[in-house]
């Protein structure tokens, strides 16, 4: 089967420490984000309602940047919960070992392939690859407007194509990972090195490359859903094109740090993640959402998100994602970067 808080915000250190509470306080928690602000601000403010009795500070930081320093804390971690941080991340064992088994009826309501067996991790919202198509641009250049990772490697796009690096990006791994996944090793780094020579520039973020494409700066911006939708209701030029093949997705996963000394407190947090409460503000951010019964609204449908998600996603194996994370990206860097 993709987007990304009282508030309290300390830019200088990245950190966005959100206040769920009042005077009277009977617990505190660190959370680890990779969540975009303006949806913990939104999150934050419905569970302030639920649970008015604990504080919980969130340092938000990219995918890439919370992995590194879950891995670098990884002898004394200063947070008790990770949320919304990518599957593929989570599953790297430097960082799996440090989780704690957590449970709950709103996690446990959750389907089985969206949380992990053993408790470690849950994931009630995700999101997937899309195309941001310019569609003004892309007519003044007289391209054609394309259906897939390959029609974007033919050298007709040169120059007119943004994508995000996946060193930094979790989006960008994404894209890549189901192209090699699905298209095999040979055919997948030629697809790769393709896209590579037809990019204008590498981005640090997975919504940039769209943003990029819907001023016009460049026809074509590869990112994610839910960003493309926002594109399209603030009426900018834009069509979101689902790629035909090899659509990738990422899970945004939670669970309790084994070092947390707040478990009580960081269990009732974990659950209201996964509560359908919860869920209906994922929808205003999110095009995957993984509690039964939530669907896409009309709105997001008519948007070009596709009514059943799930039959366009590629079968993602996370696991062999996590397994080959860092080889990819020591490889796209030479191969593809260049």
């Amino acid at each position: 089967m993709r987007i990304r808080k009282t508030l309290t915000s300390l830019f200088a250190l990245g950190l966005l420490a959100c206040t769920i509470s009042n005077a009277a306080l009977a617990g505190q928690i660190t959370v680890y984000s990779a969540l975009e602000s303006d949806e913990i601000a939104t999150y934050l403010a419905a569970a302030k309602k639920a649970m008015p009795d604990v504080q919980v500070n969130v340092l938000r930081l990219s995918t890439g940047d919370l992995a590194a320093r879950l891995i670098a804390e990884s002898g004394a971690p200063h947070a008790d919960a990770v949320w919304g941080e990518a599957l593929t991340n989570l599953l790297d064992p430097r960082i799996a070992d440090q989780l704690a088994p957590v449970s709950g009826k709103t996690i446990s309501s959750l389907p089985k392939q969206f949380r992990d067996p053993a408790g470690k991790w849950f994931a009630a919202t995700g999101y997937m690859a899309a195309l941001c198509v310019n569609t003004e641009a892309l007519a003044a250049k007289k391209l054609p407007m394309p259906t897939s990772w390959e029609d974007l490697a033919k050298p007709v796009y040169k120059g007119n194509l943004v994508m995000p690096d996946p060193a930094s990006s979790g989006t960008g791994y994404l894209q890549i990972a189901a192209i090699l996944q699905g298209a095999g090793e040979e055919r997948g780094w030629q697809i790769l090195k393709g896209l590579g020579a037809n990019v204008a520039q590498f981005t640090p973020s997975g919504s940039q490359p769209c943003k990029l494409a819907r001023t016009g700066e460049y026809a074509v911006g590869a990112s994610f859903a839910f960003v493309a939708m926002q594109s399209i209701k603030a009426g900018f030029p834009v069509k979101m094109v689902i790629p035909s093949k090899y659509v990738g997705y990422e899970l945004e996963g939670s669970g309790m740090l084994k070092s947390s000394t707040h478990q009580a407190d960081t269990q009732r947090f974990l659950e209201w993640v996964a509560s359908p409460a919860a869920a209906k503000l994922y929808q205003q951010y999110k095009e995957i959402v993984t509690t039964p019964g939530i669907k896409p609204t009309p709105e997001q449908i008519a948007e070009g998100l596709p009514a059943d998600v799930a039959k366009v996603l590629y079968p993602m194996d996370f696991a062999a994602s996590a397994k080959m994370h860092d080889a990819v990206l020591k490889r796209f860097k030479t191969d593809v970067m260049h």
